[in-house]
Parts: structure tokens; sequence; C-alpha cells
């Protein structure tokens, strides 16, 4: 399919001569794309794009290498050394056998990538199944929002006098105000104006959408409810045929 050509390359230059990057592009690069499908495994999130672009960047540093040594080298041989460097796991981006993301180190066994949405399955729990990621999240609120939230709530209850804060700890107790009046000697209208007022100094200093945003469930959980409950109309469907 190839013409089976050979080149001296030129000494030490200081980048990729014109006519190394017309035999990478023109030969070589037509060799890996027709090679890699079929003699490369996939590692992981790897594609088949992803890998000829990898191998095409192995193959311009040979390229470069030789040219420097002006070594005779040939299309095919740059391209059969490209493809088993990937086949051995090595990228253009490194070649460590011991980092967990590479896929050197995957393939000899030392690591394995799993999607967070492969489907585990929980036996005895009405064989409701989850994916990984369902099992590895946290269903509590992140503690930085948390965090975040006191923060500013306590820098708005500074600015306020210790009646409209004994209002505050009143309401968050779910205690009525007819009890806080006799306390302070006022009367329950007086306090009810206050919390009004409160209300309304709350929404200036958090944001007129504080409540939705307290009720609002973070943005990672949505992806995580939205599987769920495709995952159990797939099983509601199925007890149904």
């Amino acid at each position: 399919m190839f013409p089976r050509s050979s080149f001296k390359l030129g000494a030490d230059p200081p980048y990729m001569s014109p006519q190394a990057g017309f035999v990478l592009l023109n030969e070589i690069v037509p060799r890996l794309k027709s090679t890699i499908p079929q003699a490369v495994c996939l590692v992981g999130c790897e594609d088949v794009e992803e890998l000829v672009q990898d191998a095409t960047a192995i193959a311009a540093k040979m390229l470069h290498s030789a040219e420097a040594a002006g070594k005779r080298v040939t299309a095919g041989n740059i391209a059969y050394y490209a493809v088993l460097h990937l086949k051995a796991g090595r990228r253009s981006t490194g070649s460590s056998a011991i980092d967990a993301m590479e896929p050197a180190t995957q393939l000899n066994g030392h690591a394995q990538l799993v999607s967070l949405d492969q489907l585990v399955s929980m036996n005895g729990l009405d064989n409701e199944v989850f994916t990984l990621g369902d099992m590895l999240s946290n269903d509590r609120e992140d503690p930085a929002a948390v965090a975040t939230r006191r923060l500013d709530w306590e820098s708005f209850c500074e600015t306020q006098p210790s009646r409209s804060q004994a209002i505050l700890q009143s309401a968050a107790r779910g205690e009525p105000l007819t009890e806080l009046a006799k306390q302070h000697q006022v009367s329950r209208s007086t306090l009810q104006a206050s919390k009004s007022t409160l209300a309304l100094e709350i929404k200036q200093f958090m944001g007129e959408d504080i409540l939705q945003e307290t009720a609002r469930l973070p943005l990672w959980k949505h992806n995580l409810e939205a599987n769920r409950e495709k995952l159990a109309w797939k099983k509601a469907d199925k007890t149904t045929e």
C-alpha cells in the first residue's frame, strides 16, 4: 500500500526538517491510522484518535533523533517502533510503570481504572442497583459550603442587637414568640414586627434567593439523582413485562 522508501536525514538540525515533516504526515501517519485500531489495546478511557496522536508525537521524536544523528531510516520502521511503544504502554507523555494512571501500570496488572458509572448490585436491598459513583459519594452537604454559610450567618448576627439575636435563636429552635415576649416584657405583636424586619434584613444581607440556595441540592448531585431515577424506571419496566 505504501512505497518502501528510505532516506538519510541531515545532521543535528535545531528542529524537524521539511523533508522529515513530509514523511511524517504523508507516510508515517497513514500507517499509524491503519495499524493502531487492530494492533493496540485501549487502556482506560483512551480512544483510537488519541492513540494516533500519541504515536505521531512519538514518531516525530524518533525522526528528530534520527535526523540529529544522521541515520538512514524508513517510514515503515518509524511507524513500527511507534506502535511497539504504544503496545508496551509507553506514551508521548511518559512511560512510568508506577503511576496508577499510566497505561503501562494498568497493562502490567498493577492498577485498574473503573468507570464511576459501573453498576454495582446490592443483594439484600430489594436487588436495588447503584453505580460505583453512588457508593463512593457522600450525601452530606459540602463542609466548605456549610462553613461559609456559618461565617455569613455569624457576620449578620454580630450586626443585630440582643433582642433580635434572641428572636433568631427562638425561631431556630421552633419556639413560639409568646414566651420570648414575656422574657423581654414586650407584646407579641412587637416581636412579630421585629421578626418580619429581620427577614427583610436577612434577604438583603444574604441575597433574595437565600432560601432557594439552602434547599437546593449541590450541582454534582443532580447527575446521581438522575441516574438513580433512570435505573429505577428501568427496573420498574422489567417487572411489568
